[in-house]
């Protein structure tokens, strides 16, 4: 009797059936490798970035603080959504003390504001970052900025700005134009500086004046500024120093070393970019690497189920179960090694070209090297091994119980399709998906939505199969119909196996699905935003600001004024913005006129009255009313950075904050508190008979002297105020273009193992009289087929999905659902358009088959 194979020897057995599976059917796998290769870059190209751009900024702002050992601040800071916050302003009176701590050798003052430069040619400035305006310090160990061009403002008017600002706005040393602080201020340009090397502080724009005019533009009073900068003397380190300048400080100030600065600042910068803009990179490859499951697992089911003759010779030459799922799981291996270390090295090639395209599209990227951490290698290896043998695991399984007698059995008939036990099962999943996502829209809760949307879409694989047979058969009879015996038999190949079809079509599903998803999304935010300015702006033109975070320059308040006194206004009404402190949470004020602004915008009913306010006296929003238990009378403490604390009284309830906010403050009451007085818009309607060109050309000529500020009509800001949704959907498209790559592949894959297993077919179509051109039609027409299920679908669930999400986020009622039927028409062309590619390759090839070698094979 022979004595099994020992543990070592089996393997080894199954090694060599796997890595003989691979040699002999290297085109196979060909579209597999391809798939991993790319999810696998994509996830280490963001990784690889993501630490590139973290490593960047951290030196970055740690070189440009390298020189400040301490600084001086407001010891609280009010905080309303990100960005820095507010702190109260330094008296520069602290410098004597200051400079008199041992170990101080030099203290400047730091003046900091907004102050947004004007183009050569008089445009604004488009930005996607802070516009920040400065006292030049003359200390080179204190000051980030380093002048490459020209020389330090000295005499009033005159200005330094940084090199990228210089180059966006077509500006050279010599130039003179205007620097909105928000009040124009005519500036000449003497000096170009970089910012620790580089040409700015990441996307913020920077104007250094002499402190006179910094004090003079930026600062609420004399005698003050934003902090105090410290340089040590040798031998004194920055800690040392700072516990010795923080214990000549009064209470309302603090000490930090500068490196802590640096750090808060690169937060307060970059931070939340980095944390977004890498955060989407790894959802994009999550949803890239889940396309290529489906696509890896349906390519493994179709090899296994063309092996299983073979499979079931070799268990009736002896071949154990464990041999043959170890072999089938050894070639998966084999693929995801070779694949997932080709996706590294593509990865690496990902973040360079990331890197070097940042440049090209305005956004500088810090740094001159890429910065490659062993997590951004060892993890997107771990999840490709992870990814393309967990896909095979399956199969695997299902080829280890081929049974011996197989071998002398024709192939049988794909019934996967008909499981009524599947469509059970499918049918309830979908049932408590839908019930759960809607229990989620009804109590605005994310989490539940999304456990509702995860059972959805499993319930759109589980009933694939199902849905295949119906969704082919629908899809194809026209087809049939209009393409005659080669639509009919490429209808007929796609209901030949639902489970294929189904699982070939559910890689591009999750695709097509997530870009319908923000496609629905997008269009609903931009109707939301519509319908607020239809519903609550009642003026005829606005002038509104760039704002990034707290850091925009906004529009001088005398805009409005002016403005008022054309003979074509009616009126026109400015709104700041400002911040304070309510039951120790940073809000939003909304700084204006309320009596005036009430005839510009709808602010829904209104208890109580507007037009007393005084100041202290505060209008609330419904919503907030509500949820603090606030009536008319209430009295509201509002903190302020300087550190007051004023007592407030709730004179009126108003229902809509669309464009109000949800507090309102007169200028009187906002006056003792603020360090830079700003407007963010200026509502304008005119006079009875005033076409609305006339008026807006008269607006323009009057705001020509403010920097020319864009004065749009009603549809043309509601348009700019959604402009920004576009950009971020063409971002997602881009990085959703990789998800659709890997599952066309995945159905070209497909359709060329399924040609491979209908060789000897093909041939006898061949010789009965089909032409090459009716057997590329054939393939052709049974991947529209089946690029058209998956697009259908996952355009439908990508709508469910949409709304969804456009309704758990609503917590206040006011956000619009939108379907955009040209934008999904689009979705729809080009996933079909995709079938059509991906079923190029197969075609020619089918159709490039020799008829006595095809009508000859097994």
């Amino acid at each position: 009797m022979t004595r099994p194979p020992t543990l070592p020897t089996a393997a080894r057995i199954t090694l060599r059936l796997g890595l003989a599976g691979i040699r002999a059917h290297k085109r196979r796998f060909a579209g597999t490798f391809v798939a991993v290769l790319l999810g696998v870059a994509f996830l280490a190209g963001t990784m690889v970035m993501g630490d590139t751009l973290r490593a960047g900024f951290g030196k970055l702002f740690a070189d440009a603080y390298s020189g400040t050992d301490t600084v001086v601040r407001g010891a609280d800071q009010i905080r309303a959504g990100t960005g820095a916050g507010t702190r109260r302003p330094v008296p520069t009176g602290l410098l004597t003390a200051v400079r008199k701590v041992p170990g101080v050798a030099a203290a400047a003052p730091d003046i900091e504001g907004a102050g947004e430069l004007v183009a050569h040619d008089g445009r604004t400035l488009e930005t996607r970052g802070p516009t920040v305006a400065a006292n030049w310090i003359a200390d080179t160990g204190l000051n980030p900025y380093r002048l490459v061009e020209g020389q330090a403002p000295d005499a009033p008017g005159e200005a330094v700005i940084n090199r990228e600002a210089a180059r966006q706005a077509g500006l050279r040393v010599g130039d003179t134009t205007v620097l909105r602080t928000p009040d124009p201020v005519k500036i000449t340009i003497v000096g170009v500086a970089t910012f620790g090397g580089e040409d700015g502080e990441g996307q913020t724009t920077f104007a250094g004046l002499t402190y006179a005019d910094a004090e003079r533009y930026l600062m609420p009073a004399p005698g003050e500024a934003t902090a105090l900068k410290v340089r040590a003397a040798p031998g004194i380190g920055s800690r040392q120093l700072t516990e010795r300048v923080a214990r000549t400080l009064p209470a309302p100030y603090e000490a930090i070393t500068g490196q802590q600065a640096g750090a808060e600042t690169e937060d307060a910068t970059a931070g939340a970019f980095l944390d977004i803009f890498t955060s989407l990179l790894v959802v994009f490859a999550g949803i890239a690497l889940l396309v290529a499951t489906f696509s890896i697992h349906n390519t493994f089911a179709i090899v296994v189920a063309q092996r299983s003759r073979e499979n079931a010779l070799l268990r009736a030459l002896g071949a154990s179960r464990r041999q043959i799922l170890g072999s089938t799981l050894a070639e998966a291996s084999v693929v995801a090694a070779a694949a997932s270390g080709a996706g590294l090295l593509g990865g690496i090639g990902v973040a360079a070209g990331l890197q070097a395209l940042f440049p090209a599209v305005g956004f500088p990227f810090p740094g001159r090297g890429l910065v490659i951490h062993a997590a951004a290698m060892a993890v997107p290896l771990a999840v490709g091994l992870l990814v393309c043998v967990g896909s095979a695991v399956l199969p695997a399984l299902r080829a280890g119980r081929t049974a011996p007698i197989a071998a002398l059995r024709e192939s049988a008939a794909d019934t996967s399709g008909a499981s009524r036990r599947r469509a059970t099962t499918g049918l309830a999943t979908a049932a408590a998906g839908v019930a759960l996502t809607a229990a989620g829209v009804a109590a605005a809760s994310l989490p539940l939505t999304g456990i509702g949307a995860a059972l959805t879409l499993a319930a759109f694989v589980l009933l694939g199969p199902v849905a295949a047979s119906v969704a082919v058969r629908l899809l194809g009879a026209p087809v049939a119909r209009l393409r005659g015996v080669s639509g009919a038999l490429a209808r007929r190949n796609a209901l030949r196996s639902p489970h294929r079809t189904a699982a070939t079509a559910t890689a591009l599903m999750i695709g097509v699905a997530v870009v319908s998803l923000f496609t629905v999304f997008g269009a609903s935010l931009k109707e939301t935003m519509s319908q607020a300015v239809d519903r609550s702006f009642a003026g005829d033109v606005a002038i509104s600001a760039q704002v990034y975070g707290a850091g925009g320059s906004g529009l001088s308040p005398r805009i409005a004024p002016t403005v008022a006194r054309l003979p074509q206004v009616e009126a026109a009404v400015g709104l700041g913005r400002g911040i304070a402190e309510v039951d120790g949470r940073g809000r939003q004020l909304t700084v204006t006129d309320p009596a005036a602004l009430s005839r510009l915008l709808d602010l829904g009913t209104v208890r109580g009255s507007l037009a007393g306010l005084g100041s202290h006296a505060v209008a609330v929003s419904r919503k907030e009313a509500d949820q603090r238990g606030w009536t008319t009378g209430s009295p509201v403490e509002l903190g302020f950075a300087d550190g007051q604390r004023v007592p407030f009284t709730v004179a009126a309830v108003y229902d809509r904050a669309d464009l109000a906010g949800d507090y309102l403050i007169t200028r009187a009451a906002w006056a003792p508190h603020h360090i830079q007085d700003k407007d963010t818009l200026v509502a304008i309607g005119f006079r009875d008979g005033v076409p609305t060109a006339a008026g807006k050309a008269a607006v323009i000529k009057a705001v020509a002297a403010f920097g020319a500020p864009d004065v749009r009509t009603r549809s043309e800001y509601a348009e700019s105020s959604a402009a920004g949704i576009d950009t971020f959907l063409t971002l997602i498209y881009a990085l959703l273009a990789l998800a659709v790559l890997i599952a066309l592949l995945g159905i070209a894959n497909t359709l060329t193992l399924a040609v491979h297993e209908r060789t000897r077919e093909l041939g006898l179509l061949r010789a009965v009289g089909q032409t090459r051109a009716q057997l590329r039609a054939m393939v052709r027409w049974e991947s529209v087929m089946v690029a058209a299920f998956g697009t259908a679908g996952g355009t439908g669930l990508g709508a469910f999905l949409g709304w969804a999400l456009v309704r758990a986020t609503d917590s206040d009622g006011t956000s619009a659902f939108a379907i955009p039927p040209a934008r999904l028409a689009v979705v729809v062309l080009v996933g079909v358009t995709a079938g059509v590619l991906a079923g190029w390759r197969p075609a020619r090839r089918a159709a490039r088959l020799d008829i006595l070698r095809a009508t000859a094979s097994e």
